[in-house]
């Protein structure tokens, strides 16, 4: 067997409207209902699927819980404008920027928290320094 690539994962949220708000506001990521009212959100081609705490949707994680994760997503934005733009939405950093190891060579990290205090990687590959 041979993965390919991530297509979704799950996070389990508190207060599922601000979650919704802080991704689709801060983060950009389009929300999507589907199934029996269920919440997504979308970003490139994959997705966020977002459980209620406490009403874990089955199959789930052995013991969900809000902010039990940290998530990198990757940028084609300068590191310093998504500062600026964090900034205006009013969410702290975390750390960074500081240099780190992603999936195919070095990037540029910073790092906040959402609503249920999941940590937030948000990085800039140098596309000189990509690996093919």
């Amino acid at each position: 067997m041979r993965i390919d690539h991530l297509d979704h994962l799950v996070l389990t949220v508190a207060d599922m409207a601000a979650t919704v708000a802080f991704y689709t506001r801060v983060l950009g990521m389009q929300e999507m209902t589907f199934g029996d009212q269920r919440k997504a959100l979308i970003f490139g081609q994959q997705k966020i699927n977002l459980h209620p705490a406490g009403h874990p949707i089955a199959p789930h994680a052995a013991s969900p819980a809000p902010g039990s994760a940290d998530l990198c997503f990757i940028t084609t934005d300068g590191i310093h404008e998504v500062i600026a733009h964090l900034q205006d939405c009013g969410v702290a950093l975390e750390a960074g920027p500081v240099p780190r190891t992603g999936a195919t060579g070095p990037i540029t990290s910073i790092y906040f928290r959402d609503p249920d205090g999941y940590l937030l990687e948000v990085s800039s590959y140098d596309p000189s320094e990509r690996a093919p």
